[in-house]
């Protein structure tokens, strides 16, 4: 999955504060290196090493800051480069070395596995550096040991970090994402109610109180205000729940509890996490069925919704107990112009790579809704 922009900001950031530390612990190696000169079997090599580091340093630093150039090419040959350098130490000093050329200076391709490649990353270049560091090695004292040990866990933990700031920031765009939607949905709602909620209401009571054709015109303008309600409320009755997931059952349970129709909801024990829209789809399409069952049968109708949960898919049954619909009748509506069953159900759940299949007879209608999940 692409990361997001705030989180590739946050990566930038980390390679900001990186270039920093490149700076210090190069400064620190070149002093102890001139410090320890003296302990050097080859010194003009270790100078040509030295000042070898010290132009990586730069060029890393250059390099790291364009994200198009954060390769695995760059982040292995900037390893690469650490662990050579320690890996010559002991001829360029002498078999008995204590520290190596680099020393801390290896932290820079650390830190930047870890905050690239996260804890694993981190990882797999301690690992490497310390192998290095402990196999030319005669012997382990305290210090290698420490220094060895802090790198590590240094490494993993420094990863976990930053894989948990990236993580944030994606919540964070994520829930300031779901307010501007709320807020966009609050005012769009506003607008629907002052204008074309208004006019419909308005239609429809003119058109009962005009008789004939207008009775049907306002009728067909009754069922669209309610649609258009219904699509103002939709967003709201679906709970999130934990890992960008939602509890179909849960919000099944919330629209029939707010819904006119008088409906029972029979649901698994537990609850039937599904992603976002696969939830947000289904309630609107069950909605759409108890929309109609109040428009063709009447607010003293009875409904009963059916929620089955399987490894590989979601079967939801909404049935009714009125007179049922006469064959051909969804067809000619369509053909009217008058799309609420092949477009809020038929159109939803075909949209999620499932089937709606209707039965009608003189026991009611029944709906059908299968939704895979794989």
């Amino acid at each position: 999955m692409p990361r997001a922009d705030s989180a590739l900001a946050v990566e930038d950031r980390l390679y900001s504060a990186l270039a920093l530390v490149r700076v210090v612990v190069t400064i620190n190696m070149v002093g102890l290196n001139a410090y320890r000169r003296d302990n050097f079997d080859h010194p003009t090599i270790a100078l040509a090493i030295v000042l070898g580091l010290v132009a990586w340093t730069a060029a890393a630093i250059w390099l790291y800051h364009d994200r198009a150039r954060r390769t695995s090419v760059l982040l292995v040959a900037d390893l690469a480069i650490a662990v050579a350098a320690m890996a010559v130490t002991p001829w360029v000093k002498s078999p008995d070395f204590n520290a190596t050329i680099p020393g801390y200076w290896v932290m820079g391709a650390l830190l930047a596995w870890a905050i690239h490649w996260h804890w694993k990353g981190g990882l797999v270049a301690a690992v490497a550096l310390a192998v290095t560091d402990l196999l030319p090695r005669s012997q382990v004292d305290q210090g290698n040991y420490g220094n060895v040990f802090l790198v590590l866990i240094g490494g993993p933990i420094v990863g976990f970090m930053c894989e948990s700031l990236q993580r944030m920031a994606r919540e964070r765009d994520a829930a300031e994402h779901a307010a501007a939607a709320a807020e966009e949905r609050t005012r769009l709602a506003r607008a629907v109610h002052d204008g074309v909620l208004q006019v419909l209401t308005m239609t429809q009571r003119r058109g009962a109180a005009a008789g004939g054709e207008w009775a049907d015109l306002g009728r067909l303008a009754g069922e669209q205000e309610r649609s258009l309600r219904s699509l103002i409320r939709q967003q709201d009755t679906v709970p999130t729940a934990a890992g960008g997931q939602v509890d179909l059952a849960g919000a099944l349970e919330a629209m029939a509890t707010a819904h006119p129709v008088r409906v029972e909801v029979a649901t698994p024990g537990g609850a039937v996490l599904v992603d976002v829209r696969v939830a947000t789809e289904t309630v609107a399409a069950v909605r759409a069925c108890l929309d109609n069952v109040l428009t063709h049968v009447g607010p003293d109708a009875s409904a009963w919704v059916l929620a089955q949960s399987a490894p590989d898919a979601i079967t939801v049954s909404v049935r009714d107990d009125g007179p049922g619909i006469s064959p051909g009748r969804l067809e000619e509506a369509e053909s009217q112009g008058r799309l609420g069953v092949a477009s809020s159900i038929r159109g939803r759940i075909e949209d999620l790579g499932g089937t709606a299949v209707m039965e009608s007879g003189s026991w009611g209608t029944e709906w059908e809704l299968t939704v895979p999940l794989a």
